[in-house]
C-alpha cells in the first residue's frame, strides 16, 4: 500500500447546498459564509485546494426548457466563483483556492489582471481552472451564435495561455523597488510591453498589476480527449480526471506523464487528482444503505440527467429511463464526459447508466464504508496508480455540513493515521504545497 501522503482537494459549485435534505442549510449560501466556513474546515483537514466549478448560462437542454433546472436548482442559480475564491482565501492562511474561468468569456488581459489581483489578496494561494466552455447557450451570452469546434477552441486556448504567460512575465519579480529616498516606486526598466499579435488575440501589455506572490496562478485543467490531454500536459500544474476504475486511472496518469516528458516538462511537476465521491457510515452496512437510498431517488436521477444534458448539450429527457440509449451519441460539448457516461455497447438502461456512474459522473473508483475502510482502499488505489491524489466531491456537486464533517473529521484522520494525508502545511504558496510530495 502507498506510504507517502496523497494530495487532497475538493470540487464544488457556488450553488445551493443539499437544500432538500434534513441536514442542508436551506439553500441560502449567497453571502458566502457557508462556503467560507467550508474552506476553513478543509484547511483544518490540510487539503491542498478547493476548486469552484462554473458555467455561464441557465441550462435549458433537458426537456427543451429551463423549468427543470430552475425548479430543482440544478446548475442554476450559480454565482461567480472569483469573488468567493477571494473571500475564502482571505479567511484562510494555507488552503489553496481555485476558480473556474473560461477563455471564451474573459479577454486575456482582464483574466491575467484578475488572477494577479486575487493571488495577491490570497497571499499566493490562487489557482485558475482553465476551461474553454462547451455550451452553445453560454456562447450566446458572449456575442456568438455558437461555440467554435473543439479543435479550434483548444487552438485558441493555447494562444490564450501564451498571451497570459507573457502578461504575467511583463513585470520582473523585483520591479517594485519602493525607493523612498529617490522617489521611485517601480523601476521602469523592469516592466515591458508584450506586443502580442497572433491569429486570435492582439494584446499590447504590460499588465498593470504588480507581480503577485506566485507571479502566475496555479493552473488546473481537466482535459480528457487526446487534444485535451496535450493541452493539460503542456500547461497544467494539476489535472483533474474522472476515470473508470484503477486500471484506467493508472493509464491516464501514465499517459499524461509521457506527454509531459515528450515536450520537455518534468512530469513530477504535474499532480493528477482523480474525482471520487466517498459514501461514509459508522458501519459498512450503514454506508451501503445510504448509497442505495441516494441512487434510488428520482430527484437524484433527474438532477444527474439534467446536469449531463447541460454540459453535453444532449437532451436526455427524450430517452426512456428503463431502455438502453438507441444510438451512440456525439457532441461538440463535453465529449469526454459523454463517452464515459454512455458506455456504448454495454446494453445498460439509461437509469442503470446514472446509477453505474455513481451519480454526477464524479467517482473514479467505488468508495463505500467506514472511514477506516475507505482510507485503506484509497491507499491501495494510489499505490497501484502511482499517485498523486484525489479530488473529493459530492453527487451533482451539492454539499451539506454533515458530509463535510464526515470527510474532514472522519475520513481525513483515518488517512492521516496511515501516513496517507498531511497533518500540517509546510509552505505558504499553493504551487509549493502541491509540489511538496
Amino acid at each position: 500500500m502507498a506510504t507517502k501522503p496523497m494530495h487532497l482537494a475538493w470540487f464544488m459549485n457556488f450553488t445551493p447546498d443539499e437544500w432538500r435534505e434534513p441536514f442542508g442549510q436551506g439553500g441560502s449560501p449567497w453571502d458566502g459564509r457557508f462556503y467560507i466556513e467550508m474552506a476553513q474546515t478543509l484547511e483544518r483537514a490540510c487539503f491542498d485546494y478547493i476548486m469552484i466549478e462554473d458555467k455561464l448560462m441557465v441550462p435549458q437542454t433537458y426537456g427543451g426548457s429551463r423549468d427543470i433546472a430552475l425548479k430543482n436548482a440544478m446548475m442554476v442559480p450559480k454565482h461567480d466563483p472569483a469573488p468567493l475564491a477571494t473571500a475564502m482565501g482571505m479567511a484562510t492562511s494555507r488552503l489553496g483556492v481555485v476558480a473556474t474561468m473560461s477563455t471564451m468569456a474573459y479577454p486575456p488581459f482582464l483574466l491575467a489582471r484578475l488572477c494577479s489581483t486575487i493571488d495577491s489578496l490570497t497571499r499566493g494561494r490562487f489557482g485558475w481552472n482553465i476551461v474553454t466552455s462547451a455550451e452553445d447557450l453560454a456562447a450566446k451570452n458572449f456575442n456568438m451564435d455558437k461555440l467554435p469546434l473543439r479543435e479550434t477552441r483548444y487552438e485558441m486556448a493555447d494562444e490564450y495561455l501564451e498571451v497570459v504567460n507573457k502578461l504575467f512575465a511583463s513585470w520582473d519579480t523585483d520591479a517594485v523597488v519602493l525607493d523612498r529616498e529617490n522617489g521611485i516606486y517601480v523601476d521602469p526598466s523592469k516592466v515591458r510591453t508584450i506586443d502580442h499579435s497572433g491569429k486570435h488575440y492582439q494584446v499590447r501589455g504590460p499588465l498593470n498589476t504588480v507581480p503577485s506572490p506566485q507571479q502566475k496562478p496555479l493552473y488546473v485543467q481537466a482535459g480528457a480527449s487526446p487534444r485535451g490531454r496535450d493541452f493539460a500536459a503542456r500547461h497544467a500544474d494539476s489535472i483533474i480526471s474522472v476515470a473508470s476504475g484503477v486500471k484506467e486511472m493508472k493509464a491516464f496518469r501514465d499517459d499524461i506523464r509521457l506527454r509531459a516528458e515528450k515536450i520537455g516538462r518534468d512530469p513530477d511537476e504535474i499532480k493528477v487528482l482523480f474525482c471520487i465521491t466517498p459514501t461514509l457510515g459508522e458501519t459498512e452496512f450503514e454506508a451501503r444503505e445510504k448509497y442505495k437510498r441516494q441512487l434510488s431517488s428520482e430527484h437524484f436521477i433527474i438532477d444527474t440527467l439534467s446536469s449531463l444534458s447541460a454540459i453535453t448539450e444532449i437532451d436526455f429527457a427524450q430517452f426512456e429511463l428503463d431502455q438502453p440509449l438507441p444510438e451512440k451519441l456525439v457532441t461538440n460539448g463535453e465529449s469526454g464526459t459523454l463517452d464515459k457516461f454512455q458506455q456504448w455497447g454495454s446494453g445498460k438502461t439509461l437509469r442503470e447508466l446514472v446509477v453505474d456512474g455513481g451519480g454526477g459522473l464524479v467517482s473514479s473508483v467505488e468508495l463505500i464504508g467506514t472511514p477506516d475502510q475507505v482510507a485503506e482502499r484509497m491507499g491501495e488505489v494510489m499505490a497501484e496508480v502511482g499517485g498523486d491524489g484525489f479530488l473529493i466531491t459530492t453527487p451533482v456537486l451539492r454539499v451539506s455540513r454533515r458530509y463535510l464533517a464526515e470527510v474532514a473529521d472522519g475520513l481525513v484522520p483515518a488517512l492521516q493515521k496511515r501516513g496517507l494525508a498531511r497533518t500540517s502545511y509546510k509552505h505558504e504558496l499553493l504551487r509549493d504545497t502541491l509540489r511538496e510530495f
